[in-house]
């Protein structure tokens, strides 16, 4: 089934990314640059150097599942980070660089979020 959501992990890979690169190519990058495995549940995000072209690659199970967006006009605008080679973002903050909302002065309220204690 094709589904991103909200309960997944989100990495965003921060390089420029050659869009010309399929399966292979991105699980290539996790594996051998960010030193991850592809197929452990994450979407991996891929933006070209225009920043116009978003990839992004999520193992599902038996097979891989490539989502592909062009923008028609604007940029994608990605989130500041120290790590030069990307950062893990939620669902939420995929949605507003998809959306082309500016991420600058995104304020989030306090929510109450339930975590399971270990032991």
């Amino acid at each position: 089934m094709f589904a991103l959501n909200s309960q997944m992990d989100y990495f965003l890979y921060l390089e420029p990314t050659d869009m010309r690169k399929g399966f292979d190519g991105l699980s290539g990058i996790i594996q051998n640059i960010l030193r991850k495995n592809p197929m452990n549940g994450c979407a991996y995000i891929f933006i070209n150097r225009r920043a116009d072209r978003m990839k992004l690659l999520v193992w599902e199970g038996n097979g891989f599942t490539l989502y592909y967006k062009r923008l028609e006009q604007g940029r994608f605008e990605l989130p500041k980070s120290n790590n030069p080679t990307g950062l893990t973002i939620k669902w939420e903050t995929l949605m507003l660089i998809v959306s082309g909302i500016k991420l600058e002065k995104i304020i989030r309220k306090k929510r109450y979020n339930f975590c399971k204690r270990s032991g």
